[in-house]
């Protein structure tokens, strides 16, 4: 950890941000290289300038293979080599990294990851079950978002349900012990429509898995939790919030008077787990949509209002997002995101005098953009996409069982969407057989024009960590690999 009373090592944590002094921190390098006798005074002198190039590049462009970089800084293999070693004693500049502009991408994914050994798996083509399951019983949705991918009126019958939760069982009863978020619920359409949701939740939640629910919050009636009271098992419920107007409910989700409605059901919620004492989490996720920045500080006075329904139980967490589709109507303007960054430092300190509990996570882009710069956002494209996916990291299962590849491709319908289905659980399949069989087959689906919109941005920093692991054991970096592990 970096000493609040060394100014030297101060300003190594901090060298990757913007708007610190390289020959500053490159000094402070020098003297930690020399002070811990790391290498000798005179290789400390030429090794520091790179060192301190090394972090604020992966700081700054996290999945960049290690050879480019050795390339970009003219080192031959051995020098480089010996950088990445002292790179490695010295936890300072691994905390530079992590503090920099796209730190998010480290700290929120990819470390995670790497502490599960997941990554090794897929580059080895070794079937194992799924890090992560994603749970999609949701066989219709009452919104049609402009931004959504789902198709007009597409549903799963009715007359599914019954084996389809049967099959979400499975997958629930045969996930290993381990992350406590290793499962989640989500879509797809929206799950509250599933009326067998709140079974799944409590039979989750007593093999150790407390799920997070991510709803549009529509359907989150008391009359919904009366007759499910399997959902006050869930560990969180994450609403997705279209704006705090019903005007804006409409023009993004078509729905009139939406907004009145989830007000009104998350007000409930707020009273009904503060006197349930119940340990549900309620969190709110925001998109900044083109045209709405300026409306993001109205957010915060909604989220007071929950608070105010029910003192002592505020809101758990804020997340504010991007659209990260990359669709050209969901991008901002220069003009708006210029705005948004005073908008942000507004932000900031409207919640920390408002609603000071609030927990916000600003995102992999918007994290660096209230710092004053702009992270690289990882867009991956049908070139750049891998073939064999990563299954044994994460999946998707909807209500006929049918596992999914990627989170964006989990719609009934959706054109070119079926290629990435892996297989199907049923009775006498389980999701390890599906993953296994897909993994050892070696079977692979090749991208076409457009797939990339069934990616998320998870999936999309998943694959960008995989093509830069892959790089650099190709190039004879593997002890090095991704620099960061």
């Amino acid at each position: 950890m970096t000493s609040a009373l060394d100014p030297r090592t101060g300003a190594v944590a901090l060298c990757a941000a913007p708007g610190h002094d390289p020959e500053a921190a490159a000094a402070a390098v020098r003297h930690l290289l020399t002070e811990r006798r790391l290498c000798p005074p005179d290789e400390a002198d030429g090794a520091a300038g790179h060192l301190v190039a090394l972090a604020r590049h992966y700081g700054n462009r996290p999945f960049t293979p290690l050879d480019a970089v050795r390339r970009e800084r003219g080192l031959d293999t051995d020098r480089f080599r010996r950088l990445l070693d002292l790179f490695e004693r010295l936890p300072e500049l691994r905390e530079a990294v992590i503090a920099g502009p796209s730190g998010q991408y480290w700290s929120n994914t990819v470390l995670p990851l790497e502490r599960r050994s997941v990554f090794d798996a897929v580059l080895e083509g070794t079937p194992v079950h799924p890090h992560i399951v994603g749970l999609y019983p949701g066989p219709s949705c009452m919104f049609r978002c402009h931004f959504c991918v789902r198709v007009t009126g597409a549903r799963y019958p009715v007359s599914a349900l019954a084996d389809g939760n049967a099959a979400l069982a499975s997958v629930i009863d045969e996930m290993p012990a381990g992350s406590a978020e290793s499962l989640y619920v989500s879509g797809g359409l929206e799950p509250l429509t599933n009326p067998g949701l709140g079974d799944l939740v409590r039979r989750a939640a007593g093999r150790g898995f407390p799920m997070t629910l991510y709803t549009n919050a529509f359907a989150l009636t008391e009359q919904t939790l009366e007759r499910q009271p399997g959902l006050w098992d869930l560990g969180a419920v994450r609403t997705s919030l279209y704006g705090v107007s019903d005007e804006e409910y409409e023009a993004t989700t078509g729905k009139r008077r939406a907004f009145g409605r989830v007000r009104a059901n998350l007000l409930r919620f707020q009273r009904l787990r503060a006197g349930r004492e119940a340990p549900v989490r309620l969190g709110l996720n925001h998109i900044v949509l083109p045209g709405r920045a300026r409306r993001l500080l109205d957010v915060l006075d909604f989220v007071a209002e929950l608070d105010a329904a029910a003192p002592g139980r505020p809101v758990d967490f804020l997340n504010l997002r991007e659209d990260y589709s990359a669709r050209p109507d969901g991008a901002l303007s220069a003009a708006e995101r210029t705005e948004l960054q005073d908008i942000l430092l507004a932000f900031e300190e409207k919640a920390r005098r408002l609603t000071p509990a609030l927990r916000i996570d600003y995102g992999y882009a918007l994290h660096a953009l209230k710092s004053g710069t702009e992270a690289e956002l990882v867009r991956i494209r049908p070139e750049t996409m891998r073939p064999r996916a990563h299954p044994q990291i994460a999946v998707q299962v909807d209500v006929l069982g049918d596992v999914y590849l990627y989170r964006e491709a989990g719609f009934p319908g959706l054109e070119g969407a079926d290629r990435y289905i892996a297989g199907r659980v049923g009775p006498d399949r389980s999701l390890s057989d599906v993953v296994g069989e897909f993994v050892t087959a070696r079977r692979s689906v090749a991208p076409r024009a457009g797939d990339e919109y069934f990616m998320d941005g998870f999936d999309q920093v998943v694959t960008a960590r995989l093509n830069q692991l892959e790089a650099d054991i190709a190039a004879g970096w593997a002890a090095h690999r991704g620099l960061l592990r």
